[in-house]
């Protein structure tokens, strides 16, 4: 099937950037258009998800802020422009945000930046004294941390939190300005409880958590917990992620410090759909550089009924895991390109876990695999999750996946599903291409 023309034009047509004259008769600031070989203006901040391309175009579809008027569009370089450009959460006046060049979360309103110490002042926190209060050894491993220096933490956790997360209302487009190496560092869009909403051609890097809080129950060992995804979408619905990159960098996991034997993990998800989030297309996208990189479903009692999710033509390198795990929704992971070989010292746990009864489609999808690596540790499970498909290939060669997973582990994973996907624009019936057609098609920057 060919893809729709918003992907055709990124290797089929010339494109053109509209000059300022042009933009200045608009009236709307840096104005995001391209122009193709016939001439026809094709403006990326206006833009819809085309039809059938995934669970977000069902019903409605998704228009984000295509309808906004002059009044509503925004062209914002700061955090706090990009702060008063959202506006309320509440506001579901149509809006489009444009971002041009870097934003840094870390700033206060005059620019300035902020460090994990301006978060502390004031609050009686201090790393030292927590671990001190915390140890194991002392404290034990049964409860969760409590008393004064965890009621510190959470105060210097929420100074951050009202910094550096950023609330999305309902029928919003935030898209990059081409060229302008446009993205956020440090920050986190949340889309919570709203509907409508498209994200694109961003660079979402280094979301770091200043005050991760220990957790002895998690795990045999306990661990480090950290608040902040990238993007997160909770109760969210009709939304597009397209052309994103996500990364840690440039504090990648392999430079964390340890405590009490674990790794003091300042990064959260890149990508995570959860309470009950629906009808969501995540596609071009690059994700590299980290470890619990997509959440679908926040436990295994999430809403049932949602978590209806399409997720294509993405390219995930240096990734540990969650890509995705998924639970209970009905998912279609297709022509995505997992290049698992090690980087920056992430090395794969797995690519996708299918869990609490999920409903996996996972087709025509190419996995790069080091010397030695087993095929069976590409799918995990929990035994009660499916995972339908085929034409997926492992260095170029036609592999069931779930049969080699099947045979090296005695929770099975399902071979069957209670859905057909339908809304399937651009999907390819050959992965054979993938990694060299994504390695260009995919990411921030690539759209202009």
């Amino acid at each position: 099937m060919a893809s729709p023309s918003h992907r055709r034009s990124l290797r089929k047509r010339r494109s053109l950037l509209v000059a300022g004259a042009a933009v200045a008769a608009t009236g709307l600031g840096a104005a995001v258009f391209v122009m193709n070989a016939d001439a026809n203006p094709v403006d990326l901040a206006h833009q819809t998800l085309p039809a059938k391309d995934g669970w977000a175009a069902s019903g409605p579809g998704t228009t984000g802020g295509s309808q906004a008027d002059s009044a509503h569009v925004f062209t914002v370089s700061t955090r706090a422009q990009l702060v008063k450009a959202l506006g309320s959460a509440s506001n579901s006046t149509a809006k489009i945000i444009k971002v041009k060049g870097t934003i840094d979360a870390n700033t206060d309103d005059a620019g300035k930046k902020l460090t994990c110490a301006d978060y502390t002042s004031g609050t009686g926190y201090s790393l030292a004294a927590y671990l001190k209060a915390y140890d194991p050894s002392t404290y034990g491993r049964s409860k969760l941390p409590k008393g004064t220096q965890e009621t510190a933490r959470a105060a210097a956790q929420a100074k951050q939190a009202k910094n550096i997360v950023f609330k999305v209302p309902a029928n919003t487009t935030i898209v990059g300005v081409p060229g302008t190496k446009a993205g956020i560092t440090g920050g986190s869009l949340q889309v919570k409880g709203v509907d409508n909403v498209i994200i694109r051609n961003l660079t979402l890097t280094a979301t770091e958590d200043c005050f991760p809080q220990w957790d002895p129950t998690d795990g045999d060992d306990g661990n480090w917990n950290s608040a902040y995804d990238a993007v997160t979408l909770r109760t969210a619905t009709h939304v597009w992620a397209d052309h994103n990159t996500f990364s840690d960098g440039p504090h990648f996991d392999s430079a964390n410090a340890k405590y009490y034997g674990r790794e003091y993990q300042i990064h959260d998800g890149a990508l995570d759909i959860t309470n009950g989030s629906d009808l969501v297309t995540v596609e071009r996208n690059q994700f590299t550089n980290h470890d619990k990189t997509m959440l679908i479903g926040s436990s295994d009692t999430d809403s049932t009924g949602k978590l209806h999710i399409s997720i294509h033509h993405n390219v995930w390198k240096g990734i540990i895991q969650r890509a995705p795990l998924t639970r209970i929704g009905q998912v279609h992971i297709y022509n995505n390109y997992y290049d698992t070989t090690a980087l920056n010292g992430y090395a794969p746990s797995y690519s996708i876990n299918s869990r609490a009864k999920a409903q996996v489609v996972a087709e025509d999808n190419y996995w790069r695999t080091a010397t030695g690596q087993k095929v069976a540790k590409l799918l995990s499970g929990d035994g009660t999750g499916s995972v339908a498909g085929s034409g997926n290939l492992v260095n170029g060669t036609a592999t069931d996946l779930v049969a080699a997973y099947n045979a090296a582990n005695s929770k099975k994973i399902r071979t069957t599903v209670n859905w057909t996907p339908t809304l399937t624009a651009g999907l390819q019936t050959s992965a054979k291409n993938l990694p060299t057609e994504l390695a260009t098609t995919t990411g921030a920057g690539v759209l202009s």
